[in-house]
C-alpha cells in the first residue's frame, strides 16, 4: 500500500487533478470548516480540495506537525492569505485498506482567517 500521507504531501507540492483523483476513494467524505453538511463523493471532494490547494497552497504553505494512527493522520498547517492574514489549520485524513482517502476534514483558525478563506474558496469553487 502506498503511504497516502506521503502522496498527499506530493500533491500539495505539485497539485494535479490526476494525482488527486488517484488519492481519493469514490465514496470519500469531505468536511469543510464553512459548510455544515458533509460533502460526499469523489467529484465534489476533488472540487473542494483543488480549490483549497489554490487558495491556501501559496509559497508559504507549510505543514508544521503530523500525528498518525493506523489509518488516519492529523496534519497541522500554516499559511498567509494576502499580506497579513495568518491561517492556522489542520487536515484530518482517514484512508482505507487500499490507501485511498475516505475522509478529509479541514479546520481553520482564527475566525478572521476563516472569514477571509470562505469567500476565496467560494470564488475558486465557482471557476
Amino acid at each position: 500500500m502506498t503511504d497516502p500521507i506521503a502522496a498527499w504531501h506530493d500533491y500539495m507540492h505539485a497539485p494535479s487533478a490526476d494525482t488527486l483523483a488517484a488519492l481519493l476513494a469514490e465514496d470519500v467524505v469531505f468536511h469543510s470548516p464553512a459548510v455544515h453538511t458533509p460533502q460526499v463523493g469523489k467529484a465534489v471532494t476533488m472540487k473542494y480540495l483543488s480549490a483549497a490547494a489554490e487558495v491556501l497552497g501559496g509559497d508559504d504553505f507549510t505543514y508544521v506537525g503530523e500525528w498518525r494512527a493506523e489509518r488516519s493522520a492529523v496534519l497541522e498547517f500554516t499559511c498567509t492569505i494576502g499580506d497579513a492574514i495568518k491561517v492556522d489549520g489542520v487536515d484530518i485524513i482517514g484512508w482505507d485498506e487500499d490507501g485511498r482517502i475516505v475522509s478529509f476534514k479541514v479546520m481553520i483558525r482564527p475566525m478572521k482567517a476563516l472569514n477571509t478563506v470562505v469567500p476565496l474558496m467560494a470564488a475558486a469553487l465557482a471557476r
